[in-house]
């Protein structure tokens, strides 16, 4: 099955048959069962949806289909065209639109899309929300709209340049500062829209761009999983054009990971960690990421005195835990960066410019920055079930035998020992639990890995 329905959205591969893919009928139905969910949220006569989308093949396709559906739904529609998700999220609130679609599948391959659904603050629906249009779609309760009473679509083309007006307004980003610093920067947008949004932030800031893959075709032409094994590429530009050091995105810019001037990976953990860094300096405060992200970001936010918490894995819970906590700045440990002056979502533009920020004002090369960071290394795995296992019978059995650590059972479980972590979270879509865990070596972190997956098949024999 390649069709996901998940209370965040649905994703799926474009073609084949209806209802096991992302087919239009697929595509229809999805939309109209928002645009009905919408309408019954509102009081408002004439509802308003922002849609965007990112540079995907089947992008120009899905994106006609979702607006002419709300429309037929009698709901007004601001098309953004080629856009970032973070872009989308600022234009909500801006433009006071009800609601919000972004048509990109992440970082999943050219053959995938997806519709991501926001609410009228420009945020990702809760679960209540996103299992209710679940509801409406299967069972097809739509109303459309009669003739007269039919929603008409607005194209506005310039919002990634106002998303970066945005961005420039932050008082913690200083383009004139980062501007007298010289600073030489290679982008690889893996030819989606970042291409548009990161070389043109970044001008604007005063830096020299050297672009790669930034023509925004859908062709991506490597893995779009922002991974040190897909980003040879730009780690070789970096050294050859002796660049300050890389940024690299992934299809629709939320996530945000840097090379170093020798052409290392920085760390895609370390994004969040650098970029807390740089604000809790400025403004401390408390800090938020999910079970399964480095211990980095607790270290860093101890040391400027705030308080840590580790929400849930999913963007949603860790922007409830930022509220609940007033956290200044939080995210996820794949290069997420969510800071709440600009909104809440991940957003790699407001990442890239802050990171700059911090980059121009302390004149230190980026590799001496990531060297000022705890290192921690960490190793992801997963071990198959047979689906007729008790799995949460499972995790009940670990959690007992480590009574005595630091437990926290939000998700799955985690446990903390003094020197490592390890997180066993259960698939809701498969019979396996994921193994995560983190410590000083890479060796002690596949070590830890190996000695649970041994503890869990002893649990089971």
């Amino acid at each position: 099955m390649t069709l996901i329905k998940s209370i965040s959205g649905i994703r799926g591969t474009i073609g084949g048959k209806t209802g096991e893919n992302l087919t239009p009928l697929d595509t229809v139905k999805f939309a109209a069962a928002y645009g009905t969910w919408l309408k019954a949220q509102s009081n408002t006569e004439k509802l308003k949806v922002v849609v965007g989308r990112d540079a995907r093949i089947s992008g120009k396709m899905i994106q006609e289909l979702t607006m002419n559906t709300l429309t037929g739904l009698g709901i007004d529609v601001i098309d953004l065209g080629l856009s970032t998700t973070p872009t989308v999220e600022v234009a909500v609130p801006l433009e006071k639109a009800d609601g919000g679609i972004i048509l990109t599948a992440s970082h999943n391959p050219k053959q995938w899309n997806a519709l991501k659904l926001l609410n009228s603050k420009g945020e990702f629906l809760d679960g209540e929300a996103g299992a209710k249009i679940l509801e409406i779609a299967e069972q097809e309760g739509f109303n459309f709209a009669d003739v007269d009473d039919l929603g008409e679509i607005s194209v506005i083309e310039d919002y990634i340049e106002k998303h970066i007006d945005e961005v420039l307004k932050l008082k913690l980003v200083d383009a004139d500062k980062v501007a007298k610093a010289n600073l030489k920067v290679a982008v690889d947008a893996v030819n989606s829209t970042g291409g548009i949004a990161i070389p043109a932030l970044l001008k604007r800031m005063g830096v020299e761009v050297i672009e790669l893959y930034c023509e925004p075709n859908g062709h991506f032409p490597h893995n779009p999983e922002p991974l040190k094994e897909h980003l040879k590429d730009i780690c070789e530009l970096v050294k050859k054009e002796k660049a300050d050091f890389g940024i690299v995105v992934d299809p629709d810019v939320d996530r945000l990971a840097f090379i170093d001037e020798n052409g290392e990976m920085f760390g895609e953990e370390y994004t969040l960690v650098a970029c807390a860094d740089y604000v809790l300096s400025k403004t401390p405060g408390n800090t938020v990421s999910n079970l399964s992200s480095s211990r980095a970001l607790r270290d860093i936010t101890q040391k400027h005195k705030g308080n840590y918490e580790a929400s849930a894995v999913g963007e949603v819970n860790v922007v409830q835990l930022m509220k609940d906590n007033n956290a200044v700045i939080g995210g996820e440990g794949n290069g997420g960066i969510i800071y709440p002056e600009a909104h809440y979502g991940r957003d790699s533009l407001v990442g890239s410019a802050l990171f700059l920020t911090y980059l121009a004002e302390n004149g230190k090369k980026v590799s001496e920055i990531r060297n000022e960071y705890p290192s921690y290394y960490m190793s992801k795995n997963k071990i198959e079930l047979t689906p007729d296992l008790d799995v949460d019978g499972i995790l009940k059995s670990v959690e007992k035998r480590h009574s005595k650590e630091e437990i926290s059972t939000v998700d799955g479980v985690k446990i903390d020992f003094p020197e490592n972590w390890v997180h066993l979270r259960k698939s809701n879509t498969e019979p396996i639990i994921r193994i995560y865990t983190e410590a000083k070596s890479q060796k002690e972190a596949d070590d830890l890995a190996q000695k649970m997956i041994k503890e869990i098949k002893d649990i089971i024999s």
